[in-house]
């Protein structure tokens, strides 16, 4: 007879599975994304058709990434998503500057493999976990191991993204160095892959962590089961067209992920560009780290309040709320104020977090429990597809606006051009959102009264 222990954290699963999440996911560029890409020599409109890569990559590869851990094991699956990490970065810390087209096909593939990872972990490194207190521990302990899990990984969040913009400002970097007696000055095009190198450390101690992982018993069986493998890919093709079709039956469901996702992919793709919006409204390179881990810190109060607020006001309050919120920080994103730009700017991260919170839990909360992770699932994908939408839209949008730019003012250098570029892009967003929203409560209202047209129906053919 099996023993369980006292703590879930006993488990070395468990610990394992804590310490990849801080090591994968709190990225020591992240505080300077945009900026990183444009200093390489890529352009706004670049960058934008990059992540609209990286998104539809997500896309094509998550349903498929449960049916390969059954066939590999999720501890070899989450080793893969491991190199996958440690390529991506190995690309982008030794491609030579210069060659433009190199630099776009190194990002191109950095963002394809990117893409793979975050499916191939997604989900993986959590059934390894729950599946190990299921095996050797008590799965009611679950709610703690996600607590503690949440919190280390925002305890790497604000390390990693303070360090990172840091060490990516040559001017801070160049200070440090001559504190200690090097009279070096590193340029800019140093600097920038220190960010790269420290996420390339991340991704080697994630690999060392999954390599001390062991599949438990209680999904060891279906390793070898291959033909079974393939009735599992089956089988999530069946539930996934399946869910789909009850959300396209059922209202609710379809208006909580229309709703959600329109209001995401929206903040997501602002929330892409923050270094780039903090540059143009002058702030300090190395300060874009402070602000990430101010944000980090609002993401252990936000979740919170919206819990209180689903418990105190209806569905559609809350959705006017996050409307008002959002409009209210798109507008304010506009006015590119110098410094206090940064409000507007902290509230599209609460806005997209409280977004996050309805979506999950209305959607949840109307699902039954045999399709809810293939109808989550499902709303993970329309998330990631309007996400690539709407980089494919924006990098258009960038290329008109800079060729208007261009035209009224010829003598611009090329940076110049493409600042005021991005400035006027902010400017549309607020009316792009508009109409999007517009056409989702069409949308919804028309369902809806398709569905009280149906249930009335029913009502009388009953009667009769």
């Amino acid at each position: 007879m099996v023993s369980t222990p006292s703590s879930p954290f006993a488990l070395v699963n468990v610990r394992r599975f804590i310490a990849f999440r801080a090591f994968f996911n709190a990225r020591f560029y992240y505080p300077v994304f945009t900026i990183l890409f444009l200093d390489y020599g890529l352009t706004i409109e670049q960058f934008a058709l990059l992540n609209t890569v990286w998104a539809f990559t997500i896309v094509l590869a998550e349903v498929p990434s449960g049916a390969l851990a059954d066939l590999i094991g999720r501890k070899r699956l989450l080793v893969t998503t491991c190199w996958l990490m440690i390529g991506e970065m190995l690309l982008l810390s030794f491609v030579p500057l210069g060659s433009s087209t190199l630099i776009f096909s190194a990002f191109l593939l950095n963002r394809i493999l990117s893409g793979l990872a975050e499916a191939l972990a997604s989900g993986a490194d959590e059934a390894m976990a729950y599946d190990t207190l299921v095996a050797h521990g008590d799965p009611d302990d679950w709610p703690r191991v996600l607590d503690i899990q949440m919190r280390v990984q925002n305890m790497a969040y604000i390390f990693t993204m303070t360090l990172g913009a840091m060490v990516y400002a040559p001017g801070t970097v160049n200070r440090v160095l001559h504190w200690f007696g090097l009279q070096t000055d590193l340029s800019q095009q140093v600097t920038m892959r220190f960010p790269i190198y420290l996420t390339l450390g991340l991704g080697i101690l994630a690999l060392i962590t999954t390599l001390g992982m062991r599949d438990p018993a209680v999904h060891k069986k279906s390793n070898t089961d291959q033909q079974g493998v393939w009735r599992k890919i089956q089988e999530v093709s069946r539930l996934t067209l399946a869910a789909g079709g009850w959300i396209l039956h059922t209202p609710m469901a379809l208006a909580v992920i229309l709703f959600g996702m329109s209001f995401d992919h929206v903040l997501r793709m602002l929330v892409t560009m923050t270094s780039q919006y903090y540059r143009i409204i002058d702030l300090p390179e190395a300060s874009f780290g402070l602000i990430g881990s101010g944000v980090a810190l609002l993401g252990l109060v936000v979740p919170r309040i919206a819990r209180e607020m689903v418990a105190r006001f209806s569905p559609i309050s809350n959705v006017y709320f996050v409307l008002g919120l959002s409009m209210a920080s798109l507008w304010g994103l506009t006015l590119l104020v110098p410094y206090l730009g940064v409000v507007p700017m902290v509230m599209v991260f609460v806005t997209m977090m409280l977004t996050s919170f309805f979506t999950s839990h209305y959607l949840n909360k109307i699902t039954e429990s045999h399709q809810r992770a293939t109808v989550l699932s499902f709303k993970g994908l329309a998330f990631n597809a309007a996400y690539g939408i709407i980089g494919i839209l924006y990098a258009g949008l960038i290329i008109r606006l800079r060729h208007g730019v261009q035209g009224t003012h010829p003598l611009w250098t090329l940076s110049l051009v493409e600042d005021e570029a991005f400035r006027r892009s902010m400017t549309w967003f607020p009316w792009y959102l508009t109409v999007v929203l517009v056409l989702v409560a069409l949308i919804c209202r028309l369902h809806f009264r398709r569905a009280e047209a149906a249930v009335t129906f029913n009502a009388t053919e009953k009667k009769q």
